[in-house]
């Protein structure tokens, strides 16, 4: 409290909101595409990693417990039907630790009525794409399978983009160029890197890290 009369003067006595700081163990984003009849179907939830606020890294599964992946679920499918919201909605979560009590666990943060950045995985891994689902369900169509092909991580390209070559030599390596001119902090596009086990997808990412002189 003490602190509140030397920061409001910092930022100049500007408009601002002051938010609780929620110590939380990871992030992720439930996938939620909803028909106009009301028919829902939920994507596998990403596990997403952020750096300056953001988006670096999506990994699915999460590696959650299915509990707390089903709550998930349950959160933001009723969301979407109190909404009546038809197309791709992406409900992101902090997920509190296992420590939490169960109700408590699953923090929303964020809500995206639109395909997301966190869902671009579904394009190579998923049996129907986030963008497709989203199509469908404006249309009128049936739903298509949200089912996962294996395992997957979707890597940001944040500024400029890295040699194509370090992701295409993966076997499941898919490269994405937005053709954006580069600029700090802006999306410029995204890899994906699937495989059909966890020990398969981590060695493509080692791999792909060394190529690219990351971690």
């Amino acid at each position: 409290g003490e602190d509140v009369a030397a920061v409001w003067q910092r930022i100049g006595a500007q408009p601002a909101v002051l938010e609780k700081r929620i110590g939380f163990e990871l992030e992720l984003s439930t996938l939620v595409v909803r028909s106009a009849a009301g028919a829902m179907a939920f994507y596998d939830c990403p596990r997403n990693t952020h750096e300056g606020g953001i988006l670096r890294r999506s990994v699915v599964p999460s590696g959650l417990a299915g509990e707390d992946l089903a709550r998930a679920r349950d959160i933001a499918g009723r969301i979407a039907a109190a909404l009546d919201y038809v197309g791709l909605l992406a409900v992101e979560m902090f997920y509190l630790g296992a420590d939490a009590p169960g109700p408590e666990r699953l923090m929303v943060n964020e809500i995206a009525p639109r395909v997301h950045n966190s869902g671009h995985w579904t394009i190579e891994g998923a049996e129907t794409s986030q963008f497709e689902n989203h199509l469908r369900a404006v249309l009128g169509l049936p739903l298509g399978s949200t089912a996962a092909r294996g395992r997957s991580c979707m890597l940001n390209w944040i500024g400029r983009l890295p040699p194509s070559a370090a992701v295409l030599a993966q076997a499941g390596g898919h490269w994405h160029d937005y053709g954006k001119e580069a600029r700090d902090g802006r999306k410029v596009g995204h890899a994906t890197l699937r495989a059909d086990d966890g020990a398969a997808l981590a060695a493509a990412l080692r791999e792909t890290g060394a190529a690219l002189g990351r971690e």
